[in-house]
């Protein structure tokens, strides 16, 4: 039996507004036959609860890391055949569905970002306080690192990354102090990575904010395909839901943010031309918002689970087919 098989899911990781997650999917989850996909499975955390609280419910949990998987077949294996696992990034969850023998759900449930299993697992080279492989991952059968990424990548590329992904305003300078370094030896490991990048920032700003931070997760953004794969995953989502199915999403970041608003907004506004006397049915909202912007955590359990600190939830629920 090897480490992992050893730890329970439970004790490593902690649900994030767990109990606003349930209350918000509460309406669609206890239908009769309800079908729910926790699209970012993780741990299991809020797809065991989703569990306990709906008996009739079937859940079907996506994740491409497959050491995530197993630890969640081990919280979720009491639930037998209403807990359905999927090795599958999100953007797949149309094809997920159709694998599980269903065409359409009642809700769906994204918590977004790196996973506390990737972030606590030091050699995954997701977290830059400690030194390790810079692979960064999420499924670690497929695809390049963020090792592969620096070695590889010119200037100009490391400087977009940089900049669009991590917003980082030294992206040029950092950029180039990398394509300097790895002249004189390869860099494939976060500590290297950190070393240069604390050499190449201005002392004004190291006492201002950590230099890795924003590099870290342009890179891993990069390395997973992240925004792009979510720009395809909200409208898949959406467009699997029944009417009065509900989507809960959790984004860390703004950039993850802003792409989440934009389709929820986007889908639950009229699209009748300015000017008409009448909307017409084909022109109403296929969606109404059940938060106001965004909601936050409550300082409790941002000081009971410092994970919950960055975490911005927007849900919405189908109220017109147009399928």
């Amino acid at each position: 039996m090897t480490q992992n098989d050893t730890r329970d899911p439970s004790a490593l990781h902690t649900p994030v507004l767990l109990e606003r997650c349930i209350e918000l999917l509460a309406p669609a989850a206890r239908r009769p036959g309800a079908v729910v996909v926790d699209a970012t499975l993780g741990m299991g955390g809020h797809s065991e609860a989703l569990l306990e609280a709906f008996p009739d419910l079937t859940l079907i949990g996506l994740d491409r890391d497959t050491e995530a998987l197993a630890l969640a077949g081990e919280r979720l294996a009491r639930f037998g055949a209403r807990a359905i696992r999927v090795h599958a990034v999100y953007d797949d969850i149309a094809a997920a569905v159709r694998g599980a023998g269903f065409t359409r759900i009642d809700g769906a449930l994204f918590d977004l970002g790196v996973s506390s299993l990737q972030l606590d697992e030091v050699d995954r080279g997701f977290a830059y306080a400690q030194d390790a492989p810079l692979d960064m991952r999420m499924d670690q059968n497929t695809g390049e690192t963020a090792a592969d990424v620096l070695a590889s990548a010119p200037e100009g590329r490391l400087r977009a990354i940089f900049e669009r992904y991590g917003e980082e305003p030294l992206a040029g300078r950092y950029a180039r102090a990398i394509i300097a370094a790895r002249t004189n030896a390869p860099i494939v490991r976060s500590g290297q990575l950190v070393d240069i990048l604390q050499e190449a920032t201005p002392a004004a700003v190291r006492d201002q904010r950590h230099p890795a931070k924003r590099v870290f997760q342009a890179l891993r953004i990069e390395v997973n395909s992240e925004l792009s794969v979510l720009e395809r995953a909200i409208p898949a989502a959406l467009d699997t839901l029944n009417v009065g199915g509900r989507a809960v999403i959790m984004a860390y970041q703004s950039l993850e943010d802003r792409l989440v608003k934009r389709e929820l907004v986007r889908r639950s506004r009229s699209t009748a031309p300015a000017g008409l006397p009448v909307e017409l049915p084909e022109h109403r909202p296929e969606f109404k918002l059940l938060t106001r912007g965004a909601e936050l955590a409550s300082d409790d359990e941002r000081a009971r689970n410092p994970r919950a600190i960055p975490v911005r939830l927007r849900a919405a629920e189908r109220v017109r087919d147009v399928q």
